[in-house]
């Protein structure tokens, strides 16, 4: 196996569409991903899997039952399972997610934000 460096910068340049998280490597059944968000996401949870956002550059807020989060360049917030949370950002925002491998980005939400088949660049 060759173990490689990845460049966070150059990966988020290789797409330019919103909540379509993209598989950037591979850890303990859990995938390290990176994705772009703006506008609203919906509101959601995940039964199974905690969720960590990682912000790499701009402004994620997360809107929670009982406040909203504002995360800024080299923050993270871990979501626990079972808490609805929904993404949202003004402007764009860049993100890494680890997740475990099988978690849906809209949790029990699906609908047309929902993307099963993740690529991986």
């Amino acid at each position: 196996m060759e173990i490689k460096k990845v460049n966070l910068k150059s990966k988020l340049n290789k797409f330019n569409e919103y909540w379509t998280p993209k598989i950037v490597g591979e850890l303990n059944n859990q995938f390290v991903k990176l994705a772009k968000f703006k506008g609203n996401f919906v509101m959601h949870m995940h039964e199974q899997e905690d969720e960590l956002f990682f912000v790499v550059e701009g402004k994620l807020f997360i809107e929670l039952t009982e406040k909203t989060l504002e995360l800024n360049p080299g923050e993270f917030v871990i979501i626990p399972k079972g808490i609805k949370h929904k993404p949202y950002a003004p402007e764009e925002v860049s993100v890494m997610l680890f997740e475990p491998a099988s978690t849906l980005n809209t949790g029990n939400k699906e609908n047309i934000l929902t993307v099963s088949e993740l690529d991986k660049i």
